[in-house]
């Protein structure tokens, strides 16, 4: 039996972007609205943003199945052009009316509610000034993180600044998976830079406004495997390490950045513009909670390639993917399943970041075509019911050897829009029909409510 203690969470996470719908009410576009406009056949299926899981409309309903398959908490994102759709900054009346009657349906059940205040869905209007290559957006955003604190801290019971801020970096920036699709490795550490340097603010902020309110950041963490031995494959995962993890845990938890990292940054030539008034201010405004996503490891292996002087940057240079063979795959999404990450990761955690108050905010298993498994209606998904159960095994050692983890949150409620994906892979435990909008438990949500009532299984 691998039990959890009594005040563990169990729940599950999304964001506006994937689950609200409602382009209307004076919302404005987001760089995602903005992008599918533009280039709709690089989204799977052609489904845009619009095409979700429609809280915007439905939310009554969904906090009632919430409530069915087992959450003690939940955690979502406010739309940042919903909630203040121009540059003249003006908060948006139906957007709160919005907010308000969404987080006290969850209030009303019990439900612990984590908000998290940008989940890669940069305004437009924003966007076109340069978005987070451009200090201004700083500015614009602490603006926002206030605007959200004031309104709806009253029913927050923890705030996150950023979701897997190294995201909006790297595919924005050097990878193209995410808009600008820009490749331009200075302004990825310009951009890396200044989201720290907001969420640092942002957390000054809330600090000034409610002193006794948590706040955090969510980091997507993944150990860097070593394909050997050998120094170099060492050295390799090392380096990994400072670009994929310690770029935003070190600042963000310990209040500054990595010496190693700063080195291999400067000797590139791709230093961000920054102060020693900002560095301090991101010193002295550490996060209280640590939000941790976990979907796949980092397998490395080091680069023997002379990399050509004029060549562009990429973190390639100092080491490369290494294609473990015979390692365990979902093909649908094309990771790989290793729980035993998540028991690297917490006991780094313990050992290396003062054993901070953590929690697994996202883990999840997407599947195609999972109309396949349904019997009598219902959606059998077993799969998805071990793969989490493995991967609460591990963190359940982890936490008897003293890791300081408090809850866990799957990815995610209900079926939801993923970005390019669309809706290729489910990820719900509560499926979700796009054509007629109905929601059916899966095998899955039943007995996930289960594991929360029983905290264990």
């Amino acid at each position: 039996m691998i039990k959890f203690p009594k005040d563990f969470l169990f729940g599950s996470a999304t964001s506006a972007c994937q689950s609200e719908g409602g382009q209307v009410d004076g919302k404005s576009e987001s760089i995602w609205d903005y992008w599918y406009k533009k280039d709709p056949y690089k989204f799977h299926d052609r489904i845009g943003p619009e095409n979700t899981s429609n809280f915007y409309f439905d939310y009554k309903e969904n906090v009632e199945l919430l409530e069915k398959t087992g959450h003690n908490s939940f955690r979502t994102s406010i739309s940042w052009a919903r909630l203040i759709p121009k540059m003249d900054g003006k908060v948006n009346p139906k957007a709160v009316e919005f907010y308000e009657n969404y987080f006290k349906a969850i209030k009303a059940k019990g439900i612990k509610l984590f908000v998290n205040l940008f989940h890669f869905d940069m305004p437009m209007y924003l966007q076109e000034i340069g978005g987070w290559a451009n200090k201004e957006v700083v500015e614009r955003y602490v603006s926002y993180a206030k605007t959200c604190f004031k309104l709806f801290g009253k029913y927050a019971d923890c705030f996150f600044t950023f979701n897997e801020p190294i995201v909006h970096v790297e595919c924005g920036y050097l990878y193209q998976y995410h808009y600008p699709c820009e490749v331009n490795p200075k302004k990825a550490v310009q951009v890396a830079y200044n989201t720290q340097l907001a969420s640092a603010l942002a957390i000054k902020a809330l600090r000034e406004i409610d002193r006794d309110k948590k706040i955090g950041i969510i980091l997507n963490l993944t150990p860097a495997y070593p394909r050997s031995e050998n120094e170099n494959d060492l050295k390799a995962a090392e380096i990994a390490d400072l670009f994929a993890q310690k770029s935003f845990l070190d600042p963000s938890v310990l209040g500054v950045y990595p010496k190693k990292l700063v080195e291999i940054i400067k000797k590139d030539e791709l230093m961000p513009e920054y102060s020693k008034k900002e560095l301090e201010i991101i010193k002295e405004n550490t996060v209280d909670f640590l939000g941790v996503n976990y979907y796949q490891p980092l397998r490395v292996k080091e680069n023997p390639y002379k990399y050509k002087e004029s060549a562009i940057f990429m973190p390639s240079k100092y080491y490369l993917s290494y294609d473990m063979p015979g390692k365990r795959m979902n093909p649908y999404r094309g990771w790989e399943i290793y729980p035993r990450a998540i028991y690297d990761i917490a006991i780094n955690i313990k050992e290396n970041y003062n054993n901070i108050d953590w929690m697994i905010t996202e883990n999840g298993m997407g599947v195609e075509n999972e109309e396949r498994f349904r019997k009598d209606g219902r959606i059998e998904d077993d799969y998805r019911i071990d793969f989490i159960k493995e991967h609460l095994t591990f963190l359940s050692q982890a936490i008897d050897e003293g890791a300081n983890c408090k809850g866990y949150h799957l990815w995610t409620f209900i079926d939801n829009w993923s970005w390019l994906n669309a809706y290729k892979n489910r990820y719900g435990l509560v499926e979700y029909n796009l054509n007629t909008g109905e929601r059916v438990i899966k095998k899955s949500g039943i007995w996930f409510k289960k594991l929360s009532e029983e905290k264990g299984f």
